[in-house]
């Protein structure tokens, strides 16, 4: 499916969104850090693996991510979070 069958404004939307990726995966990733301060058993194991796919997405490199989730410290997302809004 081509960018062809999409209206103008739909392509536009669709082209903002990947030019915001980094940003909108650094939000999603600072909103999974209060849910995981909040959740409980198995909830709180799908969260971790969404954290660790967000983190994938943003480029964290791998050892780093395997150490928070070795971890499970939703403190380490966190600094993690900071980290990346202070290279903004």
């Amino acid at each position: 499916m081509g960018m062809d069958d999409y209206t103008k404004h739909q392509q536009k939307i669709i082209k903002r969104y990947y030019q915001n990726i980094d940003q909108i995966s650094l939000q999603r990733l600072s909103e999974l850090v209060a849910d995981l301060y909040l959740a409980e058993g198995k909830k709180q194991e799908k969260l971790w693996q969404s954290t660790a796919a967000c983190m994938q997405k943003l480029g964290v490199p791998q050892a780093r991510i395997d150490h928070i989730l070795a971890q499970k410290k939703p403190e380490l997302v966190a600094g993690l979070v900071k980290e990346l809004m202070g290279k903004e």
